[in-house]
This record gives C-alpha cells, sequence and structure tokens, in this order.
C-alpha cells in the first residue's frame, strides 16, 4: 500500500507589526520555558485575548514547520491521523506477439497521512487551535503522543502499528472556557499532560499599543478608544465583556471611513455604539443594547471631549458645582470628567 502525505506545512515568520511589550514578553519566555523541558503548553482564555496571535509568535521562536488543526465538532481521529481515500489502478497490456493479448491489472489501496501524523512524523510545531471544540474522543490518540512519544496508528496504514514520535515534535493547544457554546470538556487525562496558561485581558499599555499597531492611530488616539473599551468592560453592564479586538474594529473602521478620534464626531459615535453593542451582546436585547449604548456615551464625554467642552457643559448645569471654565486646557492633561471639574475649579 502506498504512503502519502498532503498536509500543508506553515513557515512561521513574525510579523511586522507584532507588539512585544513586558506582558507579551513574560508569557512567551514562560511558555518556551515550559516546551524547552518537555511539555505542551495549553493557552486558555476568554475569546479576544489574543491566544491564536500568542501560539503563533511562540511557535515562529520555536523557528520549526508549522501544522494547525483547527477543533470542530465533525472532527475524527482518522482527520488527524490520516486514512484511506483512494486508489492506485495499474493496467498493462503486452502485444509484443501481436497474435498474443496479454493484459494484467492490479489496484492498490492509497493511505494518506494527515496533519498530526505529519507533524509528529517530521518534528514540525503542531498549533491545534480551539481543540476543545472536537469531541473528546476525537483527542484520545493524543494521550500516547504526549506522554509516551508513541503514536498508535490503524491498522489499515500497513508497515508498523507504532510512530515514534520526532524529538522536535511541539504540541500548542488553545481553548476557550467551558461556558462557551460549542465547547466540550478537556479531559482530565489530556489536560494533565500539559501546561495550561490562562490568558486574561492585556494591560492598558499593551492594548494601546496593539491598536497603534494594527490601525495606524498614533498612540494618543489609541488610548482613547482603549480607555472606551476598557471602562464599558469594568463597568459590568454588559452581558459580554469587549476585548481588544473590539478596539482594533472601531480603530479600523474610523481609518477607512477618514473619520477622527473625535468626541464631537457624530460618526465617531455611531462607530463605538455599533460596535460595543454588537460583541458586548449574544441575543441582541434591546434593553441591553439602550444600556450599553448610554454608558458608550458617558465614556466617550469623558474621553473624548475637549476638557473646556466639558467645562461649559457643567457651566450649564448649574452653579453648583461650584467652577468656571476661564481658560481652555489641553484635553491630555485629564483622563476623565471628574479630573476635567477639579482642574477647571484649581485654575478659575
Amino acid at each position: 500500500m502506498q504512503i502519502e502525505e498532503l498536509s500543508t506545512v506553515l513557515e512561521p515568520k513574525p510579523l511586522p507589526n507584532f507588539v512585544e511589550t513586558e506582558y507579551i514578553r513574560g508569557v512567551t519566555d514562560r511558555a518556551l520555558a515550559y516546551i524547552a523541558a518537555g511539555f505542551p503548553v495549553h493557552f486558555r482564555g476568554k475569546s479576544g485575548t489574543g491566544k491564536t496571535t500568542l501560539a503563533m509568535h511562540v511557535a515562529a521562536r520555536i523557528g520549526r514547520p508549522v501544522v494547525i488543526i483547527h477543533g470542530d465538532e465533525e472532527m475524527s481521529t482518522s482527520d488527524m491521523v490520516g486514512g484511506q481515500y483512494g486508489y492506485r489502478m495499474r493496467r498493462v497490456v503486452d502485444n509484443f506477439i501481436h497474435t498474443v493479448l496479454k493484459s494484467e491489472e492490479d489496484m492498490k489501496t492509497s493511505w494518506v497521512d494527515n496533519r498530526l501524523t505529519t507533524a509528529c512524523k517530521h518534528g514540525f510545531t503542531l498549533i491545534y487551535d480551539e481543540f476543545t471544540r472536537s469531541r473528546p474522543e476525537a483527542n484520545n490518540i493524543l494521550l500516547s503522543i504526549l506522554q509516551e512519544k508513541m503514536m498508535g496508528l490503524p491498522a489499515a496504514r500497513g508497515k508498523e502499528g507504532y510512530l515514534k514520535v520526532h524529538p522536535n515534535f511541539v504540541a500548542i493547544f488553545t481553548s476557550n472556557p467551558e461556558e462557551y457554546a460549542g465547547v466540550y470538556r478537556s479531559p482530565d487525562a489530556l489536560r494533565d499532560r500539559m501546561i495550561t496558561m490562562d490568558i486574561d485581558y492585556a494591560d492598558r499599555e499593551t492594548e494601546v499599543s496593539i491598536v497603534s499597531a494594527k490601525s495606524g492611530w498614533d498612540a494618543r488616539d489609541a488610548e482613547k478608544i482603549v480607555d472606551i473599551v476598557r471602562g464599558l468592560r469594568d463597568s459590568d453592564r454588559c452581558e459580554f465583556a469587549p476585548t481588544v479586538r473590539a478596539c482594533i474594529i472601531i480603530a479600523k473602521t474610523l481609518k477607512v471611513m477618514d473619520a477622527g478620534v473625535d468626541g464631537n464626531s457624530g460618526v465617531f459615535r455611531t462607530v463605538c455604539t455599533d460596535v460595543l453593542s454588537s460583541v458586548t451582546s449574544r441575543a441582541g436585547n434591546k434593553s441591553n443594547a439602550d444600556k450599553v449604548r448610554k454608558v458608550v456615551e458617558e465614556l466617550i464625554d469623558r474621553y473624548c471631549l475637549p476638557v473646556a467642552s466639558i467645562a461649559s457643559e457643567l457651566d450649564s448645569e448649574g452653579p453648583e458645582f461650584g467652577v468656571k471654565a476661564t481658560e481652555p486646557v489641553a484635553p491630555t492633561k485629564v483622563k476623565h470628567r471628574a479630573a476635567a471639574v477639579e482642574y477647571v475649579a484649581c485654575a478659575a
């Protein structure tokens, strides 16, 4: 039986706009240390926290070719290991002597090694993205690979029944928390064989750097977008907390629309409310959407309006605030509405 390989192998390269802050560097260095000690790494975290990007970055640092598998409910063991995907037929007709016709036919099955087998055989880096979206029984093949460094092969493949895993083989897993829709619980035996690193929301410096690098906005404008999203996340007023992905969507959309990061701009306000209402709600409940829009409007007023405008607004609300806008103040001097009140009061 003939054995073929049809897997696509990637050559990872560092992204030109990849942001490596102290936070990213710390996660990367720990992951590489676990891998160097001989253990697979599992990045677990909420959607949009950068798990797959981190996995690709770690793989690029390792420097070996990469094979990627995406978890799916319909995936079976054969989809990872391989299977018989066709036949090869040969027919020989011998008519050397014109009065004699000799014909021979034979047919052989073709076995095709899939991605997991290819990675184990050649020592490539395996990235198993969202592995808990595959059924647990499909992942049982990984138990012996990660622990005994042996891969059991179906009898239909022929030759040896086991494949010794290449010493350079590395496995990196990513997954969402178990409460996410479409996610299966990870088998305890499999989870025990890997080092799980919980990836949470990045710090403000990292998020600002990511948004600036991905969208092309300068740091000051990226800070405003990040502060709005982080403010909504910390408000506990939404069904799902927005991630840095929402910041990137807003920033890139504004670039395409040639609109500024300006609290006085109707386009900016509309884009922010559209994106953040979308990413923070699953069912599209109107009351929740209205609640989110109200919070977003308040956050835009806090972070994106010039201080002079805020002071004028406070003056119009009544003398009980005891403040007066006597001179314009640079918007970078303050961070929120309360700070604006205090600063203008001191100036008066």
